[in-house]
């Protein structure tokens, strides 16, 4: 059988070495959530792999090689009690992820479009035990006012611009993350960090290039 633990040990200790997890609350998260429960069966020999995978949905979805995941997360600076929103659940992963950073006084939303993609992601944190993560069904674009204000949004998906709903959600200070720019685009899109201050002012800056899958709805692109 797979040792899938030693997998995901060697996998932590890789990402401190080359600077993707620089917390030791990152690097505990990591090991704690078994991404091979998040892998589609069909790939679940390659859940380690430095690539992202299929996962059920519309032919679009992936859930995203493992490295992202430190790179959206350490710059949200995520602590226990925090409020957190995702856009685009994909498979769950990323919530457990930021569930385990948030602790049990925090609060995970999590909001995916596509009916089968939401369903898989339901079953995968159920099965590990993540069942406090309130998962939405619905336009991730819009946010999910009913929680807000959030001290961290993350979205996983590739938007025109940083949707303006989601700004409005965010509190004061507060951080965002989210990659702008069109999903077709051959130079990927721009990882943005949006910060707002205690004012409620706001400051964007890239991060790096990316290329994710388009963010789907009404502040998002529309559906082809």
């Amino acid at each position: 059988m797979t040792d899938f633990a030693e997998q995901r040990r060697r996998m932590v200790e890789r990402y401190r070495e080359v600077g993707y997890i620089k917390t030791d609350a990152m690097a505990r998260a990591m090991l704690g959530v078994p991404r091979e429960e998040f892998t589609d069966p069909s790939y679940i020999e390659h859940a380690y792999g430095e690539q992202p995978l299929p996962i059920p949905g519309d032919g679009r979805q992936t859930i995203s090689a493992p490295y992202m995941y430190p790179i959206f997360y350490e710059p949200l600076d995520l602590g226990p009690s925090d409020r957190v929103l995702e856009v685009g659940t994909g498979s769950g992963y990323g919530a457990a992820l930021a569930r385990e950073l948030v602790g049990p006084n925090g609060l995970v939303v999590s909001i995916e479009i596509n009916p089968t993609t939401h369903k898989f992601a339901e079953a995968n944190l159920k099965r590990t035990g993540y069942d406090d993560i309130l998962l939405v069904l619905g336009d991730g674009s819009l946010g999910y006012p009913e929680k807000a204000p959030y001290d961290a949004i993350c979205v996983t998906a590739a938007c025109p611009d940083v949707p303006r709903p989601l700004v409005e959600q965010l509190k004061a200070p507060g951080r965002l993350m989210a990659p702008v720019g069109s999903a077709m685009s051959l130079l990927g899109q721009d990882l943005v960090l949006l910060e707002k201050d205690s004012r409620g002012k706001t400051e964007r800056r890239v991060l790096m290039q990316v290329a994710y899958v388009p963010l789907i709805g009404k502040y998002g692109w529309s559906p082809r």
